[in-house]
């Protein structure tokens, strides 16, 4: 009987036999790869939205000139002893208003010149940064802490849950900050930097608490937050792993442009002689002192409430320029 030809035999043998030679090619070395523009691109948009940000963050002159300034009133707050060591209370006669600011006369004692009561504009300039910066962080952390936490479950629960809650906030909302804060503060015979936070605290939580609910709103209804639940996700799992990190970013702009708001609050408080009181070494408590010298020593007023301005300018001009890196819009 005749053999036949198989092709389809003939051509699995061929595949067979050459088969190593092909394996052998595609064994490619991926460190001589070189990456084209297209991988670049994917790249670029891989990165998360805190990478970007920090990216633009670098780029922003802004940033720059105020975290320049941050760090040096951090620095004064913190370790004033880096700038002077005089005691900023010691107080004596003999320098009553002596003389003008030496200004040739880097950080000496006589450099802003003296107050009344003989004390140091230039000690009390330096160690008065404590006060201001301590009540603007912690009024800031204790603002963000319980306002986000009123406005995540407002926003994320909805119903019945967020109609209390945002009439809470609306009658919170109808007390003016430094009102609220003088009337608080009354109730205390012995003001302290804490006392101070706390009066701020309980009238500052609600812009905080309105913007969470309404990132957390519109985040809980993205795709990735139905999936998470459609996989058996918990409710402080879905809250704390997927909506807050992508619900933050307009808080911490808020909270930053809003401590310098604080620290200009305490100065308030303070000048109107309900805040910090002496012998509390603050801002606020200089201008409040020098007042009445204006005319005579404008230096011992003008220093401190120069400071103060370049500090509430400084987290102005930060939260700008981390408002400008979180939102694409912006750039």
């Amino acid at each position: 009987m005749p053999e036949f030809y198989d092709s389809t035999a003939h051509t699995q043998a061929a595949v067979a036999a050459a088969q190593p030679a092909l394996d052998k090619e595609k064994q490619v070395d991926r460190k001589h790869v070189v990456p084209g523009p297209g991988d670049k691109e994917r790249h670029e948009k891989a990165r998360s939205l805190w990478d970007d940000a920090w990216r633009e963050l670098r780029r922003s002159p802004l940033f720059w000139i105020s975290a320049a300034l941050l760090v040096l009133f951090v620095l004064m707050a913190a370790v004033p002893s880096l700038f002077t060591g005089a005691d900023p209370r010691h107080a004596d006669l003999r320098n009553h208003y002596l003389g003008s600011p030496q200004w040739s006369h880097f950080f000496q004692d006589d450099w802003f010149g003296y107050n009344g009561q003989g004390q140091s504009v230039y000690a009390r300039t330096i160690h008065g940064a404590r006060a201001s910066v301590i009540v603007g962080t912690c009024v800031t952390l204790a603002v963000t802490v319980f306002g986000g936490l009123f406005g995540m479950f407002a926003g994320y629960f909805g119903g019945w849950v967020d109609a209390l809650l945002s009439r809470l906030t609306d009658v919170f909302f109808g007390i003016p900050l430094l009102l609220g804060g003088m009337v608080l503060l009354q109730a205390f015979t012995r003001r302290t930097v804490w006392t101070v936070v706390l009066a701020l605290a309980a009238f500052g939580w609600m812009q905080i608490a309105r913007v969470m609910r309404g990132a957390v709103i519109t985040q809980k209804q993205a795709d990735f937050v139905t999936a998470a639940r459609a996989l058996g996700a918990g409710t402080s799992r879905i809250l704390l792993r997927h909506i807050l990190p992508n619900a933050i970013g307009p808080v911490i702009v808020v909270a930053t442009i809003a401590l310098g708001g604080y620290v200009s609050a305490e100065a308030t408080l303070s000048y109107l002689g309900i805040g910090l009181q002496p012998p509390t070494v603050s801002w606020g408590v200089d201008i409040s002192d020098a007042q009445n010298t204006l005319r005579d020593a404008p230096h011992v007023l003008l220093v401190p409430a120069t400071f103060l301005s370049l500090t509430v300018l400084a987290f102005i001009l930060l939260g700008d320029a981390v408002r400008d890196a979180l939102d694409p819009k912006l750039r």
